[in-house]
């Protein structure tokens, strides 16, 4: 039996499939050529060539142009650091940075305090020991031999409020206080007041203006218009400010005579009787209050007389004017219990400026006002105790 030999081997046309032998150069059912073996190899070296993946291109650089490369780099990461870090020189700080101790806190120095100003005060002495004596009818008197006030002696001694005592009684009678003088006050001098109260205008001294032009313009004396401004000479000068006081402008016999100037104020009101601390019992009805005149009282003028009860829950006042230097307390104002009330009173010099509209005087205060006193008075007996 003979063995066949293996068929020959065949290819496939490209264009329309069909199977040729291996050596065919043309496609029997199509006409297309086949290219020679060689030129196949070619073409599949070529696809596998195409096939493969692209090198990526190789970039050569001299040596300098690498280094100045390299410093551009550096210097741009050395200016981003420089502007996009925080300038704060304890972040880049690995060290461990010691905690300050805290430095002792100065003690204040004392203030020196500066004195306080000299202000009189009153130096106190202990009591004495006195005998009542036949002639010492009362506490009263007793107190105006001393000049001291019957409260004190009355509170010093553990006495009733109406002062009962004894002759040959010892008693402590204290030392009267220093009267301590009044702080100085803002009242103006007389003359000083007077110029206040006097009307002025003011000029300016113009070309050919004299003293005597100006005095005869305003109808002022010229010596009135030299003393109210201070001048030594009749001599004025231009554009020099003059006050005029109108004041002192003479009177015009076709004209009522016009308003006197006010009078300086006068001095706190003296007052003498009751003396401070006076106690009066049922036997005195009546209260006589005495100051001290403060000079001839003029039309319209008046002392004011206050007197006020600070003992009662809601304090009880009189106010009253009179032109005599004494007054007499209302036996109305009398108390009306029998507890020692104490009654403060106090004198003020007024002028009366005008009427309201109920006719009433307006007074307004023309002086200083005085010191202020105080007395008790028992109204009514103090009733017994029954018998049990």
């Amino acid at each position: 039996m003979t063995q066949e030999s293996n068929p020959s081997r065949t290819k496939v046309c490209p264009t329309c499939g069909t199977r040729l032998s291996e050596n065919a150069v043309r496609c029997l059912v199509c006409g297309t050529e086949f290219a020679p073996k060689t030129e196949a190899k070619a073409a599949a070296q070529k696809t596998e060539r195409s096939v493969q993946a692209a090198s990526m291109p190789k970039l050569t650089l001299s040596l300098p142009a690498a280094i100045g490369a390299l410093l551009v780099v550096i210097a741009v990461a050395v200016g981003l650091t420089f502007f996009l870090v925080p300038k704060d020189p304890q972040t880049f700080s690995t060290e461990d940075t010691p905690t300050p101790s805290e430095s002792p806190t100065p003690s204040l120095t004392a203030t020196a305090t500066l004195p306080a100003t000299d202000t009189p005060t009153a130096t106190l002495q202990p009591p004495f020991e006195y005998t009542v004596s036949v002639n010492d009818g009362s506490c009263s008197q007793i107190a105006f031999n001393f000049n001291i006030s019957v409260q004190s002696i009355i509170v010093l001694n553990n006495l009733p409020s109406s002062c009962p005592i004894s002759v040959g009684q010892v008693l402590k009678i204290p030392y009267p206080t220093p009267t301590v003088p009044p702080p100085p006050t803002n009242t103006s001098l007389p003359d000083i007041a007077t110029q206040q109260a006097c009307e002025t205008v003011q000029i300016t001294v113009q070309e050919n203006d004299t003293l005597s032009s100006i005095a005869a313009n305003y109808a002022v004396s010229m010596q009135s218009i030299k003393e109210f401004n201070g001048l030594t000479t009749d001599n004025v000068f231009l554009g020099q400010t003059i006050q005029i006081p109108l004041c002192e402008r003479a009177p015009d016999p076709n004209k009522p005579t016009p308003t006197a100037t006010l009078p300086p104020p006068y001095p706190a009101p003296n007052l003498l009787l009751p003396a401070d601390g006076a106690a009066f019992t049922l036997a005195n009805d009546v209260v006589t209050l005495q100051w001290a005149s403060v000079g001839v009282l003029r039309d319209g003028e008046a002392y004011q007389v206050v007197v006020e009860d600070v003992t009662a829950s809601q304090t009880r006042r009189v106010t009253d004017y009179v032109t005599d230097t004494k007054y007499i307390v209302p036996t109305s104002f009398r108390p009306k219990d029998n507890v020692a009330h104490v009654m403060r009173w106090w004198v003020v010099p007024v002028l009366q400026s005008g009427v309201d509209e109920q006719g009433q005087p307006i007074w307004i205060a023309s002086g200083a006002t005085s010191e202020k006193r105080v007395f008790t008075w028992v109204g009514v007996a103090v009733e017994g105790t029954p018998n049990q």
